[in-house]
């Protein structure tokens, strides 16, 4: 795959996948309480970026002791891969006429690696020499044990009828999926809807003067999405439309933020 004139190639393999069933009618039969629980299969994917290359081994090994020391070329190039794959699937489910998937998160794998190898080798997603990764969000374990039970009890709430979600929630979440994977004209649609929804959905939600000023600040600036919006049905955003298209949705993702914390 190209993009900006850079050439990567994906490398994906499952490992332990069960072979194919074999074509007969589905039966339900009696289940086995002592039988084991099946294993996952494990999907190994390796980014290379094909359009960087070495000349000897030296300068490769030198690269990677530099990355290694480097927490914010480490992080960087977990966010590049991640984006990359990120992309493929959401091109593919496209294609697929699937729903797209939800954007990868490097918090979620088994491991993370950064190395070099040659040709043959990335290709089968192995590698010269390589460092493993720690790629899981550096917060202490408290407040990382808070932030996960609090959206856990908004979801016991919503699941047991106590409360629903708002539309303006998913369609702020697809505008920032898309964002954030660079795609801005999705993003400035979706955009769109979620504010018409939000200017509907959340009037006088909690009482705060900036959740106001927040609202009318998204009041006065409809027409401005608006454009943005009608702008990417006939191609890219220029440079202001698609700042405008990301203050707005920080802007909408502060206006549920302060909801939930105020609500608790």
């Amino acid at each position: 795959m190209r993009e900006d004139g850079q050439e990567t190639v994906l490398a994906i393999e499952t490992h332990g996948a069960p072979g194919p069933p074999r074509r007969r009618r589905r039966r339900a039969r009696e289940a086995d309480g002592q039988a084991p629980i099946p294993t996952l299969p494990l999907t190994r994917v390796t980014v290379v970026r094909a359009s960087r290359s070495f000349e000897e081994e030296d300068e490769a090994r030198r690269w990677l002791e530099e990355v290694r020391e480097d927490e914010a070329s480490l992080d960087s190039l977990v966010a590049e891969s991640a984006a990359v794959l990120s992309h493929a699937l959401h091109v593919h489910a496209v294609v697929s006429e699937d729903p797209p998937p939800p954007p990868i998160s490097a918090d979620r794998a088994a491991a993370i690696r950064i190395g070099f190898g040659s040709g043959e080798e990335v290709a089968d997603g192995e590698w010269t020499s390589a460092v493993e990764v720690d790629a899981g969000p550096g917060r202490s374990r408290r407040r990382q044990r808070a932030d996960e039970l609090r959206p856990q009890a908004r979801t016991a709430s919503v699941l047991g009828g106590r409360e629903r979600l708002d539309a303006c929630e998913t369609l702020l979440l697809r505008s920032r999926a898309d964002l954030d994977a660079g795609r801005a004209r999705e993003a400035a649609l979706q955009l769109r809807a979620g504010i018409d929804a939000l200017l509907v959905e959340l009037p006088g939600t909690v009482e705060d003067p900036s959740h106001d000023e927040d609202m009318a600040a998204l009041e006065a600036r409809r027409d401005e999405i608006a454009k943005a919006a009608d702008a990417a049905t006939g191609g890219d955003l220029d440079a202001t439309q698609l700042a405008s298209v990301r203050e707005l949705l920080q802007l909408c993702e502060r206006v549920l933020r302060r909801r939930r914390v105020l609500r608790g």
